[in-house]
C-alpha cells in the first residue's frame, strides 16, 4: 500500500537569491549587498538556469513538486529572471497539477511596488520578511520598513497572490508577554493565512554575536523563552492558526507550505544558487550537495560542470537521522521505519523512555513529538540519536 506521506520521485526546486539591500544583524545566511552588482546579478541568474538544466541530467525525468525562491531577498531579481527561472522549472520536470511557486519578500515600499510584475512571472506565494510590528523593534533589528509599510504591503500581497504568508521574530531582549500577545493580536486581522514566528537566535559570526560577546545585548532567560513561546502557540490557535510544525502555523490545510512539507518528508530538491543545499537520489542513493558560497566560485563552478563544493552520499543511517531531524518538527511525524535503521525500540531504551515520559507518542507507524516535547525537541532528538 503506497504511503500517503512519500513525496516519491517528485522534485523541489530551490533557488537562493544571495543579495540583501542590507544585511540584518541577527542573520547568519549567505548574503551580500546588492549595490553596486547588476552585472554580477546577470550573470549569476544565467548560471542558475544553467545549473538548473545540468542538474536535471543528472535526476531524470522527474515531476516538479514546488518551487521556492529565497535568500537573501529574492524580491530583488528582476522578474523576466524570477520568469525564467519559473518556466524553466516547468520545461524540465514536467507536471500536470498545480505547482506552488513562493517567493521570499520584504514590506518596504519599493519592493511592494513589485508585486504584481512578480506574480506576473508566476510567483503565487509571498512570504513576506515583516519580523515586528513594532518600530522600535524593527530599528533593533536592522529592518529597512516600518511597521506601516509591512500593513500596507501585506494589503498590497493579498490581492497580488494567491497565498500570503509572513515571518515573525519575538523572544526579543526586554520582550514581555503582554507586549508580544499585544502585537500578535494587531497582526492577526491583516489578512494573511500563513505565519512563520521564530525565536530570536544569535549566532556567533553576526552582529548580535559580537554584541553578545561585549555584553551590549541580553537575549531573555530560558524561562522567559518558554513563556513566549507558549504564549505564541495559546494566542496563534485560538486565531485559527494551527501549527503543523514547530515555527509554521497555517489557516487549514491549504494554507499550509507544500514546499516546506516537501522537504520535512524527505523529498528530493535541487538547491540551485550560491551556497545552497540539495538534497537528490543519484543511482539510488540519497545524497546531500552543498554549492558553492562565493557567487564568483558558483558561477565558474557551472561552467565548469562543478558547481558543488561538496557532495555526501548518506548512509542509511544518516539518512534516517535526517527524517527523524525533519519528521519530528511536524504534527505528522517521521515513519517508524527509521526506527530500525538507528537500532531504537519502542519496549527498552530512550525510545520507550521517551514515551513513557510523554514526549513522543508512536501510533500507526509513525514517530510524533507531543506537545510537551515539541518545545524540547532537541533535548529529544538528542536523546535518540546520541
Amino acid at each position: 500500500m503506497t504511503d500517503p506521506l512519500d513525496p516519491g520521485s517528485d522534485l523541489a526546486v530551490y533557488v537562493h537569491w544571495p543579495y540583501c539591500a542590507r544585511i540584518c544583524p541577527y542573520c547568519d545566511f549567505n548574503v551580500v549587498r546588492d549595490r553596486g552588482r547588476i552585472q554580477e546579478q546577470a550573470g549569476l541568474a544565467r548560471a542558475i538556469l544553467a545549473d538548473m538544466e545540468a542538474q536535471a541530467k543528472q535526476v531524470g525525468p522527474r515531476r516538479l513538486a514546488s518551487i521556492f525562491l529565497g535568500g537573501g531577498t529574492p524580491s530583488l531579481m528582476a522578474p523576466e529572471a524570477v520568469a525564467e527561472v519559473i518556466a524553466s522549472a516547468h520545461r524540465l520536470f514536467p507536471t500536470d497539477r498545480p505547482v506552488e511557486v513562493t517567493l521570499e519578500a520584504n514590506p518596504t515600499d519599493a519592493e511592494a511596488g513589485r508585486y504584481a510584475a512578480l506574480a506576473q512571472a508566476g510567483v503565487n506565494r509571498l512570504s513576506l520578511g515583516v519580523q515586528s510590528f513594532d518600530d522600535e523593534a524593527l530599528r533593533f533589528l536592522g529592518r529597512d520598513h516600518s511597521a506601516d509599510e509591512a500593513r500596507r504591503a501585506i494589503g498590497l500581497a493579498a490581492k497580488a497572490f494567491a497565498r500570503l504568508s509572513i515571518d515573525l521574530i519575538y523572544a526579543r531582549p526586554g520582550q514581555t508577554v503582554a507586549d508580544w500577545t499585544a502585537e500578535l493580536d494587531a497582526a492577526l486581522d491583516l489578512g494573511f493565512e500563513h505565519v512563520s514566528p521564530y525565536q530570536l537566535t544569535i549566532e556567533a559570526e553576526t552582529a548580535f554575536g559580537r554584541a553578545l560577546r561585549r555584553g551590549r545585548l541580553i537575549p531573555p532567560d530560558e524561562d522567559r523563552a518558554a513563556e513566549l513561546y507558549e504564549a505564541t502557540q495559546a494566542r496563534l490557535q485560538a486565531a485559527g492558526f494551527e501549527a503543523y510544525e514547530v515555527s509554521n502555523h497555517a489557516r487549514g490545510p491549504q494554507a499550509r507550505s507544500t514546499h516546506n512539507i516537501h522537504v520535512w518528508r524527505g523529498g528530493d530538491y535541487l538547491g540551485l544558487g550560491p551556497g545552497a543545499h540539495g538534497r537528490l537520489t543519484l543511482e539510488g542513493v540519497r545524497t546531500a550537495t552543498f554549492a558553492h558560497r562565493r557567487i564568483a566560485d558558483y558561477v565558474a563552478g557551472v561552467e565548469a560542470g562543478t558547481p558543488w563544493a561538496e557532495v555526501e552520499a548518506l548512509d542509511g543511517r544518516g539518512a534516517a537521522e535526517e527524517a527523524l531531524l525533519l519528521g519530528l518538527r511536524t504534527l505528522e511525524g517521521a515513519a517508524g521505519r527509521h526506527l530500525t535503521t538507528l537500532g531504537l525500540s519502542a519496549e527498552r531504551g530512550p525510545l520507550a523512555d521517551l514515551i513513557e515520559e510523554g514526549f513522543v507518542t508512536l501510533s500507526s507507524g509513525r514517530l510524533v513529538a507531543t506537545a510537551r516535547g515539541r518545545p524540547l525537541l532537541d533535548a529529544v532528538l538528542g536523546r535518540l540519536l546520541t
